[in-house]
């Protein structure tokens, strides 16, 4: 049995819940944030099983997991050939896939969901699940944006629910935050914090705020370059070196909200703003507006501030 195992979890709230080791995760949600998931937990022993309703979906992901697996096993083994081959094939062997999860919720220790950001869908979901799961599953969202209380609301393990938020990468990105709702309770977040760290990650623990830390902080920053150039205070050009060579980032704030997807941005601060209309720093911006209407998205359009070849 794998190593982590001996990492338990004690003393959670009822007697149903102690002696708690995450040994089987379940990751709903087949794209690429579900599958970099699966990767990092596949390859740190634990056992895996990827939830999608599209079976297609999930033979991608697989393939996705498998040709990582091989990158990471080149580099991580470069000496050792047959190593790096027995690394690829014991990861492998941790995942399974499935297109019903209700099925195999029922063995999981560990349910995290990476699906479209849409709080109902969610919701619903995490309400399914919540009849079946054992009293001692531990249910967690990926989101990026959306409030972990108003989609832990629909089950009644509030105590056994909390954001897990990986970033993508997922199998490069160190960074998790680990959220916790009021009702959270601390063994609960202990334990994904000591998960997070068996897998590699460096976790943060974080209220349940909009954005959690990473995101509130991102979002309004990138949105008051947007305003910047709206206003003509500088041009987009200006404003992304300005930024890059003063404060030593790697992208200045209107590339990187190209790259993040501009139809993502305004999700997340329409969100914001209707939940928090007195907030400034959540009020809407015409030019991401009219960019977003015109089908201009960013990167993965091939325009959105920029222009892409």
């Amino acid at each position: 049995m794998a190593f982590f195992t001996h990492h338990v979890c004690r003393g959670l709230a009822s007697s149903a819940v102690r002696q708690v080791a995450i040994q089987h995760l379940t990751v709903i949600g087949g794209g690429q944030m579900g599958a970099g998931i699966a990767q990092v937990a596949a390859s740190t022993g634990h056992s895996v099983t990827l939830v999608d309703t599209n079976g297609e979906i999930l033979k991608k992901a697989v393939k996705g997991i498998e040709g990582n697996l091989k990158r990471v096993a080149k580099k991580k083994f470069s000496d050792k050939p047959e190593s790096g081959e027995e690394f690829i094939q014991k990861a492998l062997q941790n995942v399974s896939t499935s297109t019903d999860a209700a099925s195999v919720v029922q063995g999981s220790d560990l349910v995290v969901e990476a699906i479209v950001e849409n709080l109902k869908i969610k919701q619903d979901i995490f309400s399914e699940l919540d009849k079946l799961a054992p009293a001692h599953t531990i249910f967690a969202s990926n989101t990026s944006s959306l409030s972990i209380t108003d989609i832990g609301s629909s089950t009644s393990r509030l105590d056994r629910f909390a954001g897990l938020h990986f970033f993508n990468p997922v199998p490069v990105m160190k960074l998790v935050e680990v959220i916790g709702t009021s009702a959270t309770s601390q063994e609960t977040l202990d334990c994904l914090l000591n998960f997070s760290k068996i897998l590699g990650k460096t976790p943060v623990s974080c209220k349940d705020t909009p954005g959690f830390i990473v995101n509130r902080l991102l979002l309004p920053y990138i949105v008051e370059a947007v305003r910047m150039y709206e206003r003509g205070h500088g041009s987009k050009e200006d404003i992304d070196i300005a930024m890059k060579l003063g404060c030593g980032y790697p992208m200045g704030p209107l590339e990187l909200a190209d790259y993040v997807g501009l139809d993502t941005m305004k999700f997340i601060m329409d969100y914001w703003s209707a939940a928090n209309p007195e907030n400034p720093s959540f009020a809407q911006s015409e030019s991401l507006n009219k960019l977003v209407a015109e089908g201009k998205l960013g990167k993965k359009t091939g325009e959105g501030f920029y222009k892409y070849k």
